[in-house]
This record gives C-alpha cells, sequence and structure tokens, in this order.
C-alpha cells in the first residue's frame, strides 16, 4: 500500500500534472484535496495535450478512480465544461469520478468581488489574483455562509442561490461594480449543476477504505505550490487554501499518519506568477532564456511566468514543512544552452545571511540571493532515458540540487512528454 502526495514546492507551475500523470500509472485511486480552477495541470500523451483545472489528472488513466475532495472550491460551468471535453475526447468518467458534497461553490458573483476588490488596491499592494473567484469563495467558507456541491441536491437549491446573488449584489454595489441579472444567472447555472449531480456523494467513506486497503495505492494531487500557501507562503500574495502536504487531511478527510509518501515537485530553477517578492527572479538575458525555452506561460491563464535561478532556500523551506521524501526534479532541459548556471544558497538581507523564508514581505522583499555558481553542460538533455546517459555535469548539478536540500531526486524531466521521464528510485 502507498498513499502518497505530489505538493508543489516553488510558486506552483512546476510541472505537476506531467508528474502525477506518470505515477498515475500505478495509482487506483487520484485525488484533489485543495485550490479552484485557478491552477491548470498540463499533460501530454502521445500528440494529445490535456490542461486539467479541477479535474484529477488521474482520469487519463482508464483504471484509475478520481475524486474531487472536500478542500476544493469548484467553479461548476469549468468543470462540467472540462468533463464534457474529455468525453468528447474519448475519456470515460462515468463511474471512475466522485466529487465530494462538501466541496464548496464558485459562483459568478465570487469572480466579479475578485475583480472588484484587486481593481481597488494601489499599485504594489495588488495580489495578481487570477479573478476566478476563488478568494472571495474561500471567505464564504470561513465566513460560513458558502454554498456546497452538496446544496444541489436539495430542493430548495435554487432558492438558496438566488437568496446568495442578493447579498453579493450588495457587496458589488459597495465596490462600484454593477449588480448581477439574477435571473440570467439561476438559467446559466442550473444546466451545469444537473450535469454534475450524479458525480456528487460523500467521498470521505470511500478514501478511508481505499487508504486502508493494502491492495490500493492512492494519490493525493497538490496545486500551486507552498510558496503560495495561505499559511506558510509569500503573504499577503498567496493563494487562499493550504497547498502542502498538510493540506491533505482538512481537504481530503484522511487522517494523517495515512501518508506514506510525499514528493516534492520543483523545477531545475525557479517561476512564478502574479505579485510579490521574487529573490533570485531575473531581468536580464538569462531570464528571457529560461522563459523562451522553458514556454513560461501559465496553463490556466496564458499570463508569462517570471523566471530566476534555482533557489535552495525555497526548497528546503518546503521540504522541512511538507515533510518531502524525494524530489521530482523538472525541465533540466531548459538549462542545457547555460555555459553557466547560478543556484541561490542563502540570502542577504540588511548585511545578515539568512537561510530560511522569513515571514515577513518586506523583509523578504530586501533579501538578495547569494549565488554560487556551476558550470553547465551546453548540450542537450531531451533524448536521455536514462541517468548514465546524462552528460556528466548535468548528473553533478542533480547531485548538487540534493546535497543543497537534503532531498534525493528520484524523478527527473527532461522534456513535456510522457517519454520524457527519468524515474531513478
Amino acid at each position: 500500500m502507498a498513499n502518497s502526495v505530489l505538493i508543489g514546492s516553488q510558486w506552483g507551475d512546476e510541472g505537476k500534472g506531467k508528474v502525477i500523470d506518470v505515477l498515475t500509472e500505478n495509482a487506483d485511486w487520484v485525488v484533489r484535496y485543495q485550490g479552484g480552477n485557478n491552477a491548470g495541470h498540463t499533460v501530454e500523451v502521445g500528440d494529445q495535450k490535456y490542461v486539467l483545472h479541477l479535474t484529477p489528472s488521474g482520469i487519463l488513466r482508464p483504471t484509475a478512480k478520481c475524486v474531487i475532495g472536500n478542500g476544493l472550491v469548484v467553479d461548476p460551468l469549468g468543470l462540467a465544461e472540462e468533463l464534457q471535453d474529455l468525453e468528447k475526447r474519448g475519456i470515460s468518467i462515468d463511474g471512475r469520478l466522485f466529487i465530494s458534497d462538501r466541496a464548496h461553490l464558485v459562483i459568478q458573483y465570487h469572480k466579479e468581488l475578485d475583480g472588484a476588490k484587486e481593481a481597488k488596491l494601489e499599485t504594489g499592494k495588488k495580489i495578481g489574483t487570477t479573478k476566478r473567484g476563488i478568494g472571495p469563495c474561500y471567505s464564504d467558507k470561513a465566513d460560513r455562509n458558502g454554498l456546497r456541491m452538496g446544496d444541489v441536491l436539495e430542493n430548495d437549491f435554487e432558492a438558496m442561490l438566488r437568496e446568495r446573488i442578493d447579498v453579493k449584489n450588495s457587496m458589488l454595489a459597495v465596490l462600484g461594480a454593477p449588480a448581477l441579472d439574477a435571473d440570467a444567472l439561476v438559467a446559466q447555472y442550473m444546466p451545469a449543476f444537473e450535469y454534475l449531480k450524479p458525480f456528487i456523494c460523500d467521498t470521505v467513506p470511500m478514501l478511508n477504505e481505499a487508504i486502508r486497503d493494502e491492495k490500493q495505492n492512492v494519490l493525493f494531487e497538490g496545486a500551486q505550490g507552498v510558496m503560495l500557501d495561505i499559511d506558510f507562503g509569500t503573504y499577503p500574495f498567496v493563494t487562499s487554501s493550504s497547498t502542502g502536504a498538510g493540506g491533505v487531511s482538512a481537504g481530503a478527510g484522511v487522517p494523517p499518519h495515512s501518508i506514506t509518501d510525499v514528493i516534492g515537485i520543483v523545477k531545475a530553477y525557479t517561476t512564478r506568477v502574479g505579485e510579490g517578492p521574487f529573490p533570485t527572479e531575473l531581468f536580464d538575458d538569462d531570464g528571457m532564456q529560461l522563459a523562451k525555452v522553458g514556454n513560461e506561460f501559465g496553463a490556466t491563464t496564458g499570463r508569462p511566468r517570471r523566471c530566476g535561478w534555482f533557489d535552495a532556500v525555497v526548497a528546503r523551506y518546503s521540504a522541512m514543512i511538507g515533510g518531502v521524501d524525494r524530489w521530482a526534479l523538472m525541465k533540466l532541459d531548459v538549462l542545457d544552452g547555460f555555459e553557466t548556471i547560478k543556484v541561490c544558497v542563502a540570502y542577504d538581507c540588511d548585511g545578515e545571511r539568512v537561510e530560511t523564508v522569513p515571514a515577513s514581505i518586506s523583509k523578504l522583499a530586501r533579501c538578495k540571493p547569494i549565488y554560487e555558481e556551476f558550470e553547465g553542460w551546453n548540450c542537450p538533455t531531451t533524448g536521455c532515458t536514462s541517468i548514465d546517459e546524462l552528460p556528466e555535469q548535468a548528473k553533478k548539478y542533480i547531485k548538487w540540487i540534493e546535497g543543497l536540500t537534503g532531498v534525493p531526486v528520484s524523478i527527473l524531466s527532461v522534456g513535456p512528454k510522457r517519454a520524457s521521464t527519468i524515474v531513478l528510485g
């Protein structure tokens, strides 16, 4: 039995979709436990490309069962469209997809509030939200007035929805935003709710039964990354959920001691989307090369990602919080063309050496990277199918990352395809 968690260990966008797709070959269950459709996992299978925002990546494996856990906030329009597209492309979902009746609903008023609040913030204080309504929906959850997937099954659900629309229109008016048409909104959403109803159930018993079954392998799929965690990330420039391994219990309803393996995913360099401090961010030709070769554009929003050298401070911090047992190191091939590669081993803040991520956003913004340089391999790795085929300098770089972070690399990616993945152990 293996109950594994895959978490992003930087600012998200590390390539979780591809690694999850590889890991699902041996998974009986794949579970999303937090976030919403503000995250996208890109998976390439043969000549087919899939971008999944809410659906667990295991849906692309015919035998895996998939769960959208209670810790998610679900955009019903987005999910219905995503599932219908999968069905059109020949992916079976009946009897394979289960949506927690405790997961909260993202409605259009959440998106409108998201955008209106962001617009009110001064330059330099904007969060860089995707405007998908994630924050306002989690706020409703904490404020105990949200709507959940299970409410869709109730006879008075439409009345509940209309009541919420009236309340949110009052809030939008305060923010100077136009009111929503309740009749039009209900007409827009009800077909999606009808489509999703057969998938809604209590997922907690089935997941607990699966993790107790010694013949079952369960994979918990995180979204975003530890540096976007609501508690441990670069607050307030974070998402609104617990993105690390600690979020699994609360987001899926399983006991903490059931987790047997934590896989942290990192790029061989670092990226982030949105606002907030980013100590190793590059504004020179090296940064442009990382972005171009790495095709660094968000899977959900298409926004260009900010790029920088590998930050070992961030990786160590994420490994500590998440109890990372092993790394999945992504996009090593993006570094193929560099004669010199840098890695941040610590920060300098006002003359003080800092070796962890400070809680103070002001202090983190003043942190300057302390780099060590590494001689690049300056030749392709994309055709490599084993560790032995890698250039010697590439193998040394991997060992260097392991030494700096204290975590071994067990999965290595040298390209976007399933086949461009090397399992080291």
